[in-house]
């Protein structure tokens, strides 16, 4: 299935040494949703790879010229169904878990190993280079999100999602304009803003996510924001702040 993302299982650079991995649509309550992996290569040569979508062989070979992979990140409780892949192709590389990835895929029958759990503080391998935090306020939705400095790029998950209506079908377009994440004015899905129960949390995230000052925002889902990628966030979160 086509996701007007073409070319798919590629690398595309982003900006000095981070790239993105546009991946196949997935279905998601009986819905398409595109796919999009992060990859950042680290000062010393390392890549760390966000959210990973299918690996192919073509991919994977292409994966490795760019350096080794040293980290696998899965960033909250629905972006992890193709870490197992990327461990059997790099059976090197350190897994990373937000919380609750692990009971989920546990529920869904899967058996996935991961090394470390991801905290609020950015662990020694990617110190200095990629700011994190777990997004508070919410007991279900619980996403780690990243900032690489040195592009100026912060890469979200689904904290906001931005569907193209030129590339959906009718009842995708409707579901997405229904559920506030239609672009141009993508946003947190309706949905996900109920289970968020501590608004000052989340706000208090957000302003520091702002105070990143990214350039650019990299979504999981649909277009991302290339550029002006602090006034998006503003404009996304208008509602929560």
């Amino acid at each position: 299935m086509g996701t007007g993302y073409e070319p798919l299982d590629l690398p595309k650079p982003v900006a000095e040494d981070i790239w993105i991995v546009d991946g196949p649509a997935i279905r998601f309550y009986g819905m398409p949703f595109s796919t999009r992996a992060t990859i950042v290569r680290l000062a010393d040569g390392a890549l760390w790879v966000h959210s990973p979508t299918r690996l192919t062989p073509a991919l994977a070979e292409r994966v490795e010229a760019l350096g080794p992979v040293r980290h696998l990140v899965a960033p909250n409780w629905i972006h992890y169904a193709c870490v197992a892949d990327w461990q059997a192709r790099f059976p090197e590389a350190e897994a990373w878990a937000a919380p609750g990835v692990a009971k989920r895929a546990s529920k869904r029958g899967m058996t996935l190993h991961f090394d470390h759990q991801l905290t609020q503080d950015p662990p020694a391998g990617w110190a200095g280079e990629i700011d994190q935090m777990i997004v508070r306020g919410s007991e279900v939705h619980r996403e780690a999100v990243f900032f690489h400095r040195a592009s100026a790029t912060l890469i979200l998950t689904d904290l906001i999602e931005n569907f193209e209506p030129r590339k959906l079908g009718f009842w995708m377009r409707l579901a997405t304009r229904l559920g506030g994440i239609q672009a141009p004015r993508g946003s947190m899905p309706r949905d996900m803003r109920a289970t968020f129960r501590d608004r000052a949390a989340l706000r208090e995230d957000v302003l520091r996510m702002i105070g990143w000052q990214p350039e650019r925002v990299i979504l999981a889902h649909g277009r991302w924001f290339e550029r002006d990628g602090t006034a998006e966030l503003e404009r996304a979160f208008r509602w929560l702040l």
